[in-house]
C-alpha cells in the first residue's frame, strides 16, 4: 500500500466522479484535483455516508462552508460510497460541498489511507495552491473529526 503522502510533497492527481448540492439541483460532474491550480483544497475524506460521525463531520463543514471560502478554499468530501448515495446524503443533509465518489478506493490508497475492515480511515489532507501537501491528519480510529476552526487555523498557516 502506497504510503500517505508527507507534509511539503506534492500530492496525487486524481479524477472522480461527484456532485454538489446547488439551489436543489444535485449538479453531477467530474472532480480533477490538478483542473484545481491555484485554489487551496480541503480533501476531507470520510468512511460512509449516513453514519454518524461522518454525518457530524460534514454537517459541521457544510454549515461551516464560509470559514473555508472566506479563506480561498474549496472542501471536497470523499468517500467509498457511489453518487447516487452522495445525492442522497447531500439532499437528507443540505449538504453544500461537493462528495466525490473513490468506490474502489483508488485515491484512498493514492492517499495511504485503506483500513483492513473499515474500508479508509478518516482523513483531511490540506493542499496549497500548487497542488503541495501542507498539513494532514488521519485518524487511528475515526471516532472524531478535525473542526472547521482546527482547518481554518491551518489554512491561514498554509496562505502564506
Amino acid at each position: 500500500m502506497p504510503k500517505s503522502p508527507e507534509v511539503g510533497s506534492p500530492v496525487p492527481d486524481f479524477t472522480l466522479p461527484g456532485g454538489v448540492l446547488a439551489d436543489g439541483d444535485f449538479q453531477r460532474r467530474d472532480y480533477t484535483l490538478s483542473a484545481e491550480q491555484g485554489t487551496l483544497l480541503v480533501l476531507a475524506f470520510y468512511p460512509g455516508d449516513d453514519t454518524s460521525v461522518c454525518t457530524r463531520q460534514l454537517c459541521s463543514y457544510s454549515s461551516g462552508l464560509e470559514a473555508f471560502t472566506d479563506l480561498g478554499a474549496q472542501v471536497w468530501g470523499i468517500s467509498p460510497q457511489g453518487v447516487d448515495s452522495h445525492e442522497s446524503f447531500a439532499r437528507r443533509h443540505g449538504l453544500r460541498m461537493p462528495l466525490l465518489a473513490d468506490p474502489d478506493r483508488t485515491v484512498a490508497r493514492a492517499f495511504g489511507i485503506t483500513a483492513p475492515g473499515i474500508g479508509l480511515r478518516r482523513a483531511v489532507f490540506l493542499v496549497d495552491a500548487d497542488s503541495i501537501l501542507r498539513w494532514k491528519h488521519v485518524s487511528l480510529l475515526g471516532v472524531t473529526f478535525q473542526s472547521v476552526e482546527e482547518l481554518s487555523r491551518h489554512l491561514a498557516a498554509a496562505r502564506t
